[in-house]
C-alpha cells in the first residue's frame, strides 16, 4: 500500500501538507508511475483532486485550483498535496493513489488520510 501522512484537524483558513509515500514493490520504479490524491466525504463518491503525471504535468479540479498544489519527488519516492485556505467543503479522507503510466491496471492505494476543517 501506499502511505499517507499528514491529515488532521484545521479552522477553515488554515493548511495542511499531506505526503505519500511508495510502497517498497515500486519504489524502483517510481518515476514511471503517475500519481494523484482522490477525496471522499462522507454520503458522496470519491473524486479526483489532483495529479501529477511522470513528465510533471499537473491537473487540479476546479474546486481546489489555486489553494492545493500536488508536487512530487522521485528521489524520496514520495507524492504531497500542499493545501491552503481549507474550507469545510474540504473535510475529507484523501487518498494517494499510483497508476503505471505504461498499464493502467497496474494501480495502488493508500488507507486514506482525515482531513477535517472546521472552526
Amino acid at each position: 500500500y501506499l502511505v499517507e501522512s499528514g491529515g488532521g484537524s484545521v479552522q477553515p483558513g488554515g493548511s495542511l501538507r499531506l505526503s505519500c509515500a511508495a510502497p517498497r514493490s515500486i519504489t524502483s520504479v517510481f518515476n514511471m508511475y503517475d500519481m494523484a490524491w482522490y477525496r471522499q466525504a462522507p454520503g458522496k463518491q470519491r473524486e479526483l483532486v489532483a495529479r501529477v503525471t511522470t513528465g510533471r504535468s499537473t491537473h487540479y479540479t476546479d474546486s481546489v485550483r489555486g489553494r492545493f498544489t500536488i508536487s512530487r519527488d522521485n528521489s524520496r519516492k514520495k507524492v504531497y498535496l500542499q493545501m491552503n485556505s481549507l474550507t469545510p467543503e474540504d473535510t475529507a479522507i484523501y487518498y494517494c493513489n499510483a497508476v503505471n503510466s505504461d498499464n493502467s491496471a497496474d494501480s495502488h492505494w493508500g488507507q486514506g488520510t482525515q482531513v477535517t476543517v472546521s472552526a
